[in-house]
């Protein structure tokens, strides 16, 4: 199908963008990478007045560390995330996702900030952020906040930015001793939304004992899921067989899938639960 009409500017500061933003109001849309946006517009499921292109704003594409954190520029696109050093020595996660994310073509120029933003819940940078424990920079014309990433999903492509805000930025905490992290889904095809999908993070100490953890979960639940249960189950154990099947049990008792053309509730939950078992395994791995 053909979108229906709208006028485009592309506003060469951010600044220029944010103003232009408040004038428009809900007229506006943001244009970053553009892979969720078209293609609803195409079906018509969104019908924008006006779009507001970001790609011609400087600043805004980065992969660095900066104190005790990694931060991501939010048009950093996915494949910058698969070719940077920095990721692939401490978040090799990001390189789990990306392999799974579409294609190449889709990577080249998807962003990070537009996948976070768009608020769908099969993406699959939301469950790597939580399991991260990440927080997102939204700017507006006054103020910048940072807001944790699980206070950022509110609801169905519902997100905490605002009307006249923007992402511009995402902030992910190194951690103190031994770390691992992965990501994986179940997918019915290469390149498809996840049935399923689970990202671990771990942190150990010197004697093995987990510390800290973080589970997130992909299209398994309205919003992208913590799950909190699981990662009460780990804390304080040595990661042995036990403590990793109750996390793996809780993670599929407590997501809320729904029956659709990529399998049955039960079978999703049978998913997350032998992926939970399974990712937790290489992220301790990958730890030690």
């Amino acid at each position: 199908m053909i979108p229906s009409s709208f006028e485009y500017s592309a506003p060469s500061t951010l600044d220029e963008a944010l103003k232009m933003l408040n004038e428009l109001g809900d007229e506006a849309k943001i244009l970053a990478g553009g892979h969720s946006l078209i293609p609803m517009m195409k079906l018509r499921f969104a019908e924008p007045e006006h779009l507001v292109d970001i790609n011609n704003i400087p600043g805004l594409s980065y992969v660095k560390e900066e104190g005790e954190y990694l931060i991501i520029g939010a048009m950093t696109r996915e494949v910058e995330l698969e070719e940077s050093d920095i990721v692939a020595a401490k978040f090799p996660i990001f390189l789990d996702a990306a392999k799974l994310i579409a294609d190449p073509q889709v990577r080249n120029w998807g962003t990070i900030g537009g996948n976070l933003a768009h608020g769908d819940v099969a993406n699959d940078h939301p469950a790597v952020m939580i399991a991260l424990d990440a927080e997102v920079e939204i700017t507006g014309q006054n103020e910048s906040r940072w807001v944790s990433i699980n206070e950022f999903f509110m609801g169905f492509y519902t997100t905490a930015v605002q009307e006249g805000e923007i992402l511009t930025a995402i902030r992910i905490p190194n951690a103190s001793g031994k770390n691992g992290n992965s990501y994986h889904k179940n997918e019915r095809k290469v390149g498809d939304y996840a049935t399923a999908g689970v990202a671990v993070n771990i942190t150990l100490d010197d004697s093995g004992t987990c510390t800290a953890v973080g589970i997130g979960l992909t299209n398994v639940n309205p919003t992208p899921l913590k799950a909190e249960r699981s990662e009460q189950a780990l804390i304080g154990t040595k990661l042995d067989d036990a403590a990793i099947a109750n996390a793996a049990q809780y993670a599929s008792e407590d997501c809320k899938p729904s029956d659709d053309l990529r399998g049955s509730v039960d079978y999703k939950r049978r998913i997350v639960k032998t992926l939970t078992k399974r990712m937790i395994i290489k992220a301790m791995e990958r730890a030690n």
